[in-house]
């Protein structure tokens, strides 16, 4: 019969390597996972950045469209009172 301490050994050893192989998978899916989250921040980013853009874009326009408005109502009164 085959004495305790020689039966430990291996199980201890497939315990080690059991451990290392899960670690090293753990590793690989969290790198995939920052990659992943690396690619949403930047998109994320980069739609922001349009919003920004078109929200800026349109307050421009808005202010020309208003500056627009503004002349129309000023030329009648100014025609009003050059008679």
């Amino acid at each position: 019969m085959a004495e305790p301490q020689d039966s430990v050994l291996p199980i201890r050893r497939g315990i080690r390597t059991d451990i290392r192989d899960r670690r090293r998978n753990a590793a690989r899916a969290f790198t995939v996972v920052n990659r992943r989250l690396d690619q949403i921040e930047r998109r994320s980013g980069n739609l922001q950045a349009a919003v920004d853009g078109e929200s800026l874009l349109g307050r421009y326009a808005a202010a020309e469209v208003e500056e627009r408005v503004d002349a129309i109502e000023t030329r009648p009164a100014a025609l009003g009172k050059a008679h």
